[in-house]
């Protein structure tokens, strides 16, 4: 299925590659114009401009909370009706240590604020997060694929192994162009957009 979008594109594995490729520059310009260092780390709304600037060009609810309930799998995200509390209480979540930024991050993905695009962005969020909080980061290319995926499943209810995986992806290496890069193709390539990498843009 196709969400509307802007750029009026009907054909399945036309819109994953242009989605990919629009989004994928914004998110280079996030990190190059230093838009990122000056948001306020763990907050729902400079999660909210995240997707705002990757999405701006595709969707016309980039940065806007979803209105309606959506699920992966058999897994149901959090509820409408639920999703502004759930939104206040991620916010005031603690954040000084590894295990709790990776909860705060947890429960971000079962909220999962938007109807699309909630793991790209979700993901350069967390890292603005580590890096203020730890000066640390995630290079993604270190995070295996399926093992992240079935630790995310698991996460809701035991989050051990998601904690697990990431600290053994955490670099130092914060300021680093080509770490970001790495964290951009390799989300795509976690919910199976495959088309380029980012430095054939």
């Amino acid at each position: 299925m196709i969400l509307d979008n802007k750029l009026g594109i009907t054909n399945p594995s036309l819109f994953a590659r242009e989605e990919e490729k629009i989004s994928k520059k914004r998110a280079i310009e996030l990190f190059e114009t230093g838009m990122l260092d000056s948001l306020e780390a763990g907050k729902f709304s400079s999660l909210q401009t995240i997707h705002k600037y990757l999405f701006q060009d595709i969707y016309d609810f980039a940065g806007k909370v979803r209105t309606v309930n959506i699920s992966k799998g058999y897994f149901r995200f959090a509820p409408v009706m639920y999703l502004e509390t759930s939104l206040k209480y991620i916010d005031n979540m603690p954040q000084s240590s590894f295990a709790e930024i990776i909860e705060k991050y947890v429960e971000m993905n079962i909220a999962h604020p938007f109807r699309e695009g909630n793991g790209r962005s979700t993901r350069i969020w967390l890292d603005c997060i580590l890096k203020k909080e730890l000066t640390k980061v995630i290079d993604w290319s270190r995070v295996d694929k399926n093992d992240y995926l079935m630790a995310m499943e698991r996460s809701p209810v035991k989050d051990i192994e998601i904690k697990y995986l990431l600290k053994n992806g955490l670099t130092s290496d914060i300021n680093s162009r080509e770490i970001y890069m790495k964290g951009i193709d390799h989300s795509y390539y976690y919910e199976g957009y495959t088309a380029f990498k980012t430095e054939d843009l």
